[in-house]
């Protein structure tokens, strides 16, 4: 079903598709973990040695918004590693437990892949809403086009969203759901353990 709906959207027209949790999961470490000592992602994910992640930006009704930290975490985490990760892991439950669990599978991602030096991320700034696509009834967008930005930091690269984000002038809304959800936490979070909040933007014509 899930290669059926690949087909209807023509992704099949453009690219090989591959459901990589399609045979089941298997588990990569995590290391010094609060929430999850394990991430169960599918066992397709063995076959690669790099990524290239790329992330509609936008809100969440759970996250707070969608980027790179949760597009590598949820985005690439099998079923049951979905159903781990939302449980917020050992003793989960709470919202901020669901956010660091997030913030650790992402981390279990980039240190098995070389600690992070073979994944790109590019996060899309457009259509922008309070509403993940994952949403069949997502809200309509409220925001103006920002454009595209990319890094090997997916800690920076969010930031640097949230914070051009935070700047204009019509992303109230989108705002109001990011901190309503606590959704910075998970960049704080996140920075101490697989990256940084810290970014230049260098524009490209």
């Amino acid at each position: 079903m899930h290669m059926q709906v690949a087909r209807d959207h023509g992704f099949t027209d453009i690219a090989d598709v591959d459901i990589m949790d399609a045979d089941g999961s298997m588990e990569i470490p995590v290391k010094d973990g609060k929430r999850l000592t394990k991430d169960l992602v599918g066992t397709h994910f063995k076959n690669y040695d790099s990524f290239l992640v790329i992330s509609h930006f936008k809100g969440h009704a759970m996250a707070g918004y969608v980027g790179a930290i949760k597009n590598i975490s949820i985005g690439i985490v099998s079923s049951e590693g979905k159903n781990l990760i939302h449980s917020g892991g050992k003793d989960g439950g709470s919202q901020d437990s669901f956010l660091k669990a997030m913030a650790e599978a992402g981390k279990a991602v980039s240190d098995y892949l070389d600690n992070g030096k073979n994944i790109v991320y590019i996060n899309v700034m457009n259509r922008l809403s309070v509403d993940c696509d994952c949403d069949g009834n997502s809200a309509e967008p409220d925001m103006h086009d920002i454009g595209i930005l990319a890094s090997t930091d997916l800690v920076a690269l969010d930031k640097a969203c949230i914070d051009l984000v935070y700047s204009a002038d019509d992303g109230e809304k989108l705002v109001n759901i990011i901190e309503l959800r606590n959704g910075l936490h998970t960049l704080d979070y996140a920075e101490d353990l697989v990256g940084t909040q810290n970014y230049k933007i260098e524009r490209i014509d």
